[in-house]
């Protein structure tokens, strides 16, 4: 039998570790409790046979199709092994075909469908396994495949909006650099030698100076600055890719004018969806932490939630740390400590997450509404620039003539 290593607390909130030997995680975690000790973290030191191959990741829209056919197929008393040879056969999905595949032949061999779906975990997430496993341990399996499957859609539905609302905005931007920056170094040029008798008289407006200047240096160090910036993107890119990296990124996130609510309210809503959600289908508290804190996507946020685990082991509330952090909203801390003295914390972070899911929207398409006239203005504002700094001196020299 495979031996499983584990950290755990005591009754009296110490850490401890050890080993056991059992023939399946779910009678380690029956031995680790018979020690009255409290479970952080269970791994299996025996090497995983048969390791799946490397797949490509699978459209969330699709998964949740998927969720959501497997519980009515369910529902309507097919058996497992049926439901997921009809889900692997009308696929067309290679990828996923090949997935539901391998899970069919585990399920088939006697294996879990969290324990097959586990396999594919960068695939299927932390959030659709654990939720799946309870609800196959506690007799709900078809609800809670019905519940990932509207968690998933819903999910995705936000990340589209997102995308949606930001696209226009940073479309604007694009193209009015693009035409401003044509403008000057490709446009204006054509005037400097129009202009060269205004210039030794000194005659030239200030304006039109300026931005044959401005023209000059541009065509000579253009180039230069244009690699310039994509070497420092790039290396941009690669310090984001560390952890020092990112928690910066997800920091200053948190602290950009009008955008950092918008970031931590989506990031705090995605949390109390997750937490509720996983709570909701019997999944324990402590897990559903460790869960949830990654889906926020915000290293910040996910270190305050893990502090308040370690909290929540040692036998205190998750609203004092949470509050104690300060990077969740007052009102928020305020509802989850009422909720866990009257024991409704799942259906109050619903709730949580809607009601924060609803203000976002609202100050998102505020923030768009007027983003998108002030990058117009600002456009046509240096479009203006050189359209006047260009006319002046032909008018001064048609007024001369």
């Amino acid at each position: 039998m495979p031996e499983f290593t584990y950290i755990a607390r005591n009754t009296a909130g110490q850490k401890v570790s050890g080993s056991v030997t059992a023939a399946g995680r779910r009678e380690a975690l029956a031995a680790i409790g018979a020690r009255s000790l409290f479970p952080l973290d269970v791994r299996s030191d025996a090497p995983v046979a048969d390791k799946p191959s490397r797949v490509r990741r699978v459209p969330a829209q699709l998964l949740a199709t998927t969720y959501g056919q497997l519980a009515d197929l369910l529902h309507s008393g097919v058996p497992l092994l049926r439901a997921l040879e009809v889900l692997q056969k009308q696929t067309s999905h290679g990828s996923l075909k090949r997935i539901l595949d391998e899970v069919h032949h585990q399920v088939e061999d006697g294996a879990t469908l969290a324990q097959a779906m586990s396999r594919f975990q960068r695939v299927f997430g932390d959030m659709a396994v654990s939720m799946i496993r309870a609800g196959g341990e506690g007799g709900f399996l078809e609800e809670a495949l019905t519940r990932v499957a509207q968690f998933t859609e819903s999910q995705e539905d936000l990340k589209k909006r997102t995308i949606g609302a930001i696209v226009y905005p940073a479309f604007l931007a694009v193209v009015g650099t693009i035409i401003v920056n044509v403008l000057i170094i490709f446009f204006v040029p054509k005037f400097a030698e129009l202009f060269a008798k205004l210039r030794e008289r000194g005659e030239l407006p200030w304006i039109t100076d300026a931005l044959l200047w401005t023209s000059a240096k541009m065509r000579l160090w253009g180039p230069l600055v244009l690699v310039a910036l994509v070497v420092g993107a790039w290396l941009l890119v690669r310090w984001m890719q560390t952890e020092a990296g990112k928690l910066f990124w997800d920091r200053f996130k948190l602290h950009i004018p009008a955008a950092g609510v918008i970031f931590r309210q989506l990031a705090v809503a995605r949390f109390c969806r997750v937490l509720g959600t996983l709570l909701k289908n019997g999944v324990p508290i402590i897990r559903s932490l460790g869960i949830a804190s990654d889906a926020t996507a915000n290293r910040v946020l996910s270190v305050a939630i893990q502090d308040a685990t370690e909290n929540i082991s040692a036998g205190q509330s998750l609203a004092q740390p949470l509050g104690a952090s300060g990077q969740f909203p007052v009102t928020v801390v305020e509802m989850i400590a009422v909720a866990e003295q009257a024991n409704t914390l799942e259906t109050v972070l619903l709730d949580i997450s809607d009601g924060l899911e609803r203000r976002t929207w609202r100050r998102l398409d505020l923030v768009v509404r007027m983003l998108e006239p002030v990058l117009l203005l600002l456009i046509a504002g240096m479009v203006l620039v050189v359209v006047i700094a260009l006319l002046l001196p032909v008018l001064k020299m048609s007024t001369t003539i």
